[in-house]
């Protein structure tokens, strides 16, 4: 009897060691498990974050050219588009100018010894043919004094003087348009935000309440009308200024050159 007391007992304590083994196994199990489906959720928040600053960082690196077409929408076409047309046609104008002032420029010393040249040798006409084959307004007034040389020195001067005039009224041909839309620009800048604000308090009077999402709203969409109003102006300001320095340039030139070319003439007696 001990000895089956004794077998019974240590079959009995190897079943409790086994379940006990099994218990141990399971909850180890379903530690792993809690643990994967924790490092799982990690996971996942840790993609959407990812996600999230992805999604930022594309925001905030947006090209030049969306963030102006972001901004242009936000402004209203109806007051933007006034805008917009006179940067385009002032710009028009700016590059005619510029293109056609650096056509104009001479090199008045080089042309003033060749014509010296020929008024030496008494050739006129080969003087003439210098001149016509001269760009700028330089060289059409040494041509136009030469064309009337022998009028006399007093028609040589007056005619010098007034196709003076002549050319200096065509190197300012069109300042007045550029002009006119430096001011039109933040004009109609400043007209859109009186409007776009006129609009916010008619906002604020519906709503009933002063809701600074509101007023926010309506006030930064009015006030892009003369942020880009004001950025056209001071643009189309800086190349008009180019000009007229080049301009003031040019009729330096034919100034000089006319009092050079009249001692030419005087020098050698016509």
């Amino acid at each position: 009897m001990s000895i089956i007391g004794l077998l019974t007992f240590t079959n009995f304590n190897g079943l409790n060691a086994q379940e006990a083994t099994e218990g141990e196994q399971a909850v180890v199990a379903e530690q792993k498990t809690t643990e994967a489906a924790e490092t799982t959720d990690q996971v996942a928040e840790a993609a959407e974050d990812t996600e999230e600053v992805v999604a930022e960082a594309e925001e905030t690196t947006k090209s030049f050219h969306q963030v102006l077409k972001e901004k242009y929408i936000q402004g209203g076409a109806g007051w933007m588009t006034p805008v917009l047309l006179c940067l385009i046609i002032g710009m028009a104008l700016v590059i005619e100018r510029i293109l056609y002032l650096n056509m104009a420029s001479t090199n008045v010393q080089k042309l003033l010894e060749g014509i010296e040249g020929y008024v030496k040798k008494g050739d006129y006409a080969g003087a003439k043919e210098l001149c016509r084959n001269t760009r700028g307004p330089v060289a059409s007034i040494f041509y136009q004094g030469l064309d009337r040389v022998n009028e006399g020195l007093d028609n040589v001067e007056k005619a010098v003087t007034s196709y003076g005039g002549v050319q200096m009224a065509r190197l300012e041909s069109n300042l007045t348009w550029i002009g006119l839309f430096i001011a039109l620009a933040p004009s109609f800048g400043f007209l859109g935000t009186v409007v776009g604000m006129v609009q916010a308090f008619d906002d604020i009077e519906a709503a009933g309440d002063i809701s600074p999402t509101v007023v926010a709203g309506g006030m930064k969409v009015a006030l892009l009308t003369t942020v880009f109003g004001l950025i056209v102006a001071i643009i189309l300001q800086i190349f008009y200024n180019y000009i007229l320095t080049k301009i003031e340039s040019l009729v330096g030139q034919m100034e000089d050159g006319s009092i050079s070319f009249m001692d030419i003439l005087v020098k050698n007696n016509k």
